[in-house]
């Protein structure tokens, strides 16, 4: 018999594993993708409607009065009083928050209490800036990650230990020391690339990538390294699998069965990781903006919190809560994607 043969006989008997070991990764998915957003969807509202009011009640829990940081010490309390009134902060908790959600539901998410500057127009100046930082260090750590795991599963030995270190210096490494480390190294030291600042896309592309090198670098070691180690322990489980013994038998590439079948298996549970990891990294963009001085969701964050605009924290907690909900669904619908079979009772 042929090897051509052999081989077509081994890629057929190569078992889509990913199909048939549905609970591999442990996560559950219930009905069709439209089921899937729309569950999704309306399990979202009460997390929005809790993240919300807590945020709201933990600002007014803060010390500090914006009214008097707005007028300054010399304020006489008429004055005090009167702009209390206009601001609406002499509202009982629970009407403010409920004058503020009927304007959300409106398609108003307020203006901000120290300049008047529409929440939504703030946000949306700073959102593409988060977004390039968050969408650069995902994409570097999901590619970066997969190769290394792949790597190590394959060659093992020393490089798979030397792994292993890696991602417990990456989980050790805060992202704003390793970020001002970076800077002082590439970009006082060497002058590559700028330390601090941000070039928009559409103004200079090239400036915008090199604007963006260091911080997506400090943001996604980390990443790098949970993705590295847990991809690694993915694909040798897949490399264990009997299908894997078959397809090699029968003269199939190591190649071909690590990007045709291994990586398909080894998916889900690196999919599962990666959800995870964008919600870490959604998080981290607020240190590391504040780090490399870029004008996203996080330094405005840090600004509105230092002067407690309620109004801008609250937009910005909202658009969070948003981005925590999409970035959730869209990892179950790759999920079901990847699997159709996967489903749960």
């Amino acid at each position: 018999m042929s090897t051509a043969t052999d081989t077509k006989r081994g890629a057929a008997q190569v078992p889509d594993a990913a199909d048939r070991r549905p609970g591999r990764s442990g996560r559950r998915i219930v009905g069709s993708p439209i089921g899937i957003i729309a569950t999704r969807l309306l399990g979202a509202v009460p997390l929005l409607l809790a993240v919300t009011a807590l945020t709201f009640v933990l600002i007014a829990l803060a010390p500090g009065d914006v009214a008097q940081a707005i007028l300054g010490p010399e304020a006489t309390p008429a004055a005090y009083d009167q702009l209390r009134e206009q601001l609406g902060l002499n509202l009982p908790l629970h009407e403010q928050y409920w004058g503020w959600l009927t304007g959300v539901l409106h398609g108003d998410v307020g203006t901000s209490l120290y300049n008047g500057e529409s929440v939504s127009h703030a946000i949306a100046q700073r959102l593409p800036v988060t977004l390039s930082l968050m969408f650069g260090a995902l994409i570097v750590s999901l590619v970066v990650g997969v190769a290394l795991g792949m790597a190590s599963a394959v060659r093992r030995g020393a490089f798979g230990r030397a792994i292993d270190i890696f991602a417990l210096i990456g989980f050790a490494v805060p992202s704003f020391w390793l970020g001002a480390q970076l800077i002082v190294l590439f970009a006082v030291q060497l002058g590559w690339f700028p330390a601090t600042g941000y070039v928009p896309l559409g103004v200079d592309s090239g400036e915008w990538a090199r604007s963006l090198a260091l911080p997506v670098a400090a943001l996604a070691f980390g990443g790098i390294a949970a993705i590295a180690k847990q991809s690694r322990d993915a694909f040798l489980d897949a490399l264990a699998q009997p299908f894997v013994s078959v397809a090699l038998a029968n003269g199939v590439s190591i190649g071909s069965i690590l990007f045709r079948h291994v990586l398909k298996v080894a998916s889900l549970r690196i999919t599962t990781i990666l959800g995870l990891q964008a919600l870490t990294l959604l998080g981290g963009t607020v240190v590391v903006e504040n780090v490399f001085s870029l004008p996203g969701l996080g330094t405005l964050a840090s600004n509105a919190t230092s002067r407690g605009d309620v109004p801008v924290i609250q937009g910005i907690v909202l658009y969070y809560a948003f981005m925590v909900v999409a970035v959730n669904l869209l990892v179950d619908i790759v999920y079901a994607w990847l699997n159709p079979r996967v489903r749960a009772a």
